[in-house]
């Protein structure tokens, strides 16, 4: 049974920090997949669905799963979820928000005697950031039925498998595709997550409503040019590898800051084997570039790669590509933005949409069944995946109030 004394946003930090304290690194908060701390985090939450009044189980992949039946006749599921994996030396609400908020509100309904005319589960998504296996999306990839077996054959830094690690926790990898739910059966996919970024905060807002998440396109750039003496070959005569990569940097910095919606990021920038006297004759660097529209997104990759081409001729540098990712962008469905627009003026918040850069365990129902998300303001300038991140109860009460109506809103 919930707290008496707490509210459910003091409920929801609290049990956050809870959560904190199982963590494999000392001193930060880092919980990747199937490690000790993991497996604790789902003991965890586990109990504290069954505690709620939810029927918890654990599935073949470390998914915890709290639902609460409907007496209604051919009642549908509508599944609300988000990951409990962190990255290293995270913040304490990324992911977790999105389960700790459900578990207390369905407390307090069921607590009041409510029925739902719809099957709720909750879903703590085992995988999502890929910190471990360099995998991601595995636990809702599963429930969405978009599992890759290929994933098991993934490694650790020890060398250790996937499905070798599966196995070590007890988990029977043969029952993964049991993880899928039938698209027919489904109501809904619903998300709330913090922010991790600054536009509610700068907007004075508690909560956003998304309109789409951004689909992404990432490769890998190697440029060559030619190394020669830093003393001794004249300005014009260089191919100067480096000196191509920040022109492309400055490049993706022009072009996506032009359109909102738009961004783009060189996050990796390295000579290999430079010297402080050498003319760089290569050079790597990372291009990614999203939005919540794929052709905004695929028109500014095109005008990028036109500057990448000119910059190349210019200066007399190859450039090689490789694919990392391609994403599309997911949209959130017309029904369910009202639905959550309607549950945040009711709280007597302006209506603030938004897309969401990041990716999220939503990505993987886009397609499946109607997608929605509600972001909740992050704190300390936006900044999130990181020890700073910040929330307050105040936010996490009004998202749990809009949650709430949200639920009630299907009807009796």
């Amino acid at each position: 049974m919930p707290s008496e004394t707490l509210t459910i946003g003091q409920e929801i930090i609290g049990r956050a920090d809870h959560l904190a304290r199982w963590s494999d690194m000392p001193g930060g908060l880092t919980c990747a997949y199937l490690t000790p701390a993991h497996r604790a985090t789902a003991k965890q939450l586990r109990q504290w669905m069954a505690e709620a009044g939810l029927r918890a189980s654990v599935d073949a992949l470390n998914n915890v799963v709290g639902r609460w039946d409907s007496a209604k006749p051919g009642a549908k599921t509508l599944i609300v979820g988000s990951h409990y994996d962190t990255v290293r030396d995270a913040g304490r609400y990324d992911g977790r928000l999105g389960i700790l908020l459900p578990i207390a509100v369905a407390a307090r309904l069921k607590a009041e005697g409510h029925s739902l005319p719809f099957h709720l589960e909750i879903i703590a998504f085992a995988e999502e950031e890929g910190v471990r296996f360099g995998t991601t999306y595995l636990g809702s990839s599963a429930v969405a039925g978009r599992f890759d077996p290929a994933a098991l054959a993934a490694t650790d830094k020890d060398g250790i498998t996937v499905a070798e690690a599966l196995r070590d926790a007890g988990l029977p990898a043969e029952e993964i595709p049991d993880a899928a739910r039938n698209p027919a059966d489904l109501l809904g996919y619903l998300e709330i997550h913090i922010e991790q970024g600054p536009v509610l905060l700068d907007a004075g807002l508690p909560l956003g409503v998304v309109t789409a998440i951004a689909g992404a396109v990432r490769r890998k750039l190697t440029i060559g040019g030619e190394a020669g003496h830093a003393g001794t070959v004249p300005m014009g005569y260089r191919r100067d590898a480096a000196a191509a990569a920040a022109e492309i940097v400055l490049a993706v910095e022009k072009i996506c800051g032009a359109m909102p919606g738009l961004v783009g990021t060189v996050g990796q920038l390295a000579v290999p084997d430079g010297a402080v006297n050498v003319i760089p004759g290569r050079c790597e660097l990372s291009l990614d570039i999203r939005a919540g529209d794929d052709t905004l997104r695929d028109e500014a990759l095109a005008d990028v790669e036109r500057e990448i081409a000119a910059i190349a001729l210019r200066r007399k540098v190859t450039v090689d590509r490789v694919d990392l990712l391609r994403a599309p962008a997911v949209a959130c469905a017309p029904a369910m933005l009202k639905r959550i627009a309607d549950a945040v003026v009711k709280a007597g918040v302006a209506v603030h949409s938004l897309p969401s850069g990041a990716g999220h365990d939503a990505v993987m129902f886009g397609g499946v069944t109607d997608v929605g998300m509600l972001f909740v303001r992050c704190g300390n300038g936006g900044v999130s995946h990181n020890p700073r991140e910040t929330m307050t109860a105040e936010d996490a009460d009004l998202a749990a109030r809009v949650f709430r109506d949200i639920l009630l809103s299907y009807g009796p």
